[in-house]
């Protein structure tokens, strides 16, 4: 079996399941060579791939949560490149923002915006089930949520695209691009919300301290960067794999759309499950240890896999099935627990819920027409393009 975790091509179709598959049963705890790096561990099951999760002590999220190496500094870093103390006190200027609670006063918007979303296409008939559908709901949230138009929304997610992007497929010059565009639209969003704050995520951070110190343009604009490319990962790829996973499990779509009501709660965890939008983290070891029975060295990368821990089948009873009412079904989508638990997790599933809804109540018919494209990225997974075919209707309270 040849491995490479690392190449566009491995994810042309979705994420590469006959690797993991050989690789759980042959080495859970495999070195993969990297073209320019000094290679990774790359862990596969999920007991593993859970544990080393919520072990910050021992594997640490600095300099970076990516494979390829990046400078990591001490006073400016991202919150996901952080271990607690620092990562606990950077979360906390959010989580108020993010609990089941907050999640639930964000539900008759979201649901809103659902409506909104589906009735922009409802009497076209057809269109691209990622970005018109799937892509605008996490694009619309994460914009209501920093207090930006709806449309800057759409444009800051493309750029997420062109960061997320396996090596080589973008020139450097174009990375850098956008990451120079997403910083500089931060500064006038910080800027606008010292002088007009408004009840929102940008005017919160703009007032926030860290460390007894006012948050500086620099802090901001990283946390406004996450925001912007963790808001959409998640939903975005979900709705498109899981609709995807619909279509091609017909009976399990029959099954849901016989009763939504009982079985889209299931079934959003088995899309979850079998999507697992983020396809890995990286750690960097802080100390010797062992994994899998192989020795980690002080310093070496270790990278989960959630993509292969979500199909480990001796966590998951016939893992290689779709199967919309799976109980137990303890994916970890999400991270699996510990300190970076994603922290949108809550407002992402009531996303997911609502368009799911829309879609699959008024466009009961819905059809591909056309093989879907997949993102080519070796970091998030899912449906790059996926054009439908639906029977029009009117537009709702139309």
């Amino acid at each position: 079996m040849e491995i490479d975790l690392l190449s566009a091509a491995s994810f042309a179709h979705g994420q590469p399941h006959d690797q993991y598959q050989w690789l759980r049963a042959n080495h859970p705890c495999y070195f993969h060579p990297e073209p320019s790096g000094a290679g990774f561990w790359a862990v596969t099951c999920y007991d593993d791939v859970r544990s080393i999760g919520r072990d910050a002590a021992t594997f640490s999220s600095w300099p970076t949560m990516s494979i390829t190496d990046a400078p990591g500094g001490d006073e400016h870093q991202l919150m996901i490149c952080c271990d607690p103390p620092a990562h606990t006190a950077k979360r906390r200027l959010l989580n108020s923002r993010f609990t089941p609670r907050a999640a639930k006063t964000w539900r008759d918007r979201i649901e809103e915006l659902a409506v909104q979303i589906v009735d922009a296409v409802v009497e076209r008939g057809e269109c691209d089930l990622v970005a018109d559908l799937a892509g605008e709901m996490p694009s619309f949230v994460i914009a209501d949520l920093l207090g930006i138009p709806l449309d800057d929304g759409r444009r800051l997610y493309q750029l997420t695209e062109i960061l997320h992007a396996a090596p080589g497929i973008h020139t450097p010059d174009e990375v850098q691009a956008a990451l120079g565009e997403m910083f500089s639209y931060g500064q006038r969003i910080a800027d606008e919300k010292r002088q007009h704050g408004r009840d929102d995520l940008s005017s919160l951070l703009v007032q926030a301290e860290l460390g007894g110190k006012p948050i500086d343009d620099i802090d901001f604009s990283l946390f406004f960067l996450l925001l912007i490319d963790a808001g959409g990962d998640t939903t975005r790829n979900l709705v498109g794999g899981g609709m995807l996973a619909l279509f091609e499990h017909p009976g399990e779509r029959r099954r849901l759309q016989t009763d939504l009501d009982g079985l889209l709660p299931t079934a959003i965890e088995e899309m979850l499950r079998w999507v697992s939008p983020v396809v890995h983290m990286r750690r960097t070891a802080t100390r010797d240890t062992v994994l899998c029975g192989r020795e980690i060295r002080q310093g070496d990368k270790v990278v989960m896999f959630y993509g292969s821990a979500n199909r480990d089948e001796d966590v998951f009873a016939e893992a290689e099935r779709f199967d919309i009412a799976r109980r137990p079904n303890e994916q970890i989508a999400f991270g699996g627990g510990g300190p970076h638990f994603c922290l949108g997790a809550h407002i992402a599933r009531v996303e997911i819920d609502a368009l799911l809804r829309q879609i699959l109540t008024r466009l009961p018919d819905i059809e591909p027409t056309a093989p879907a494209e997949w993102l080519a990225s070796n970091f998030v997974s899912g449906p790059s393009r996926l054009p439908i075919r639906f029977t029009p209707a009117a537009v709702s309270g139309a």
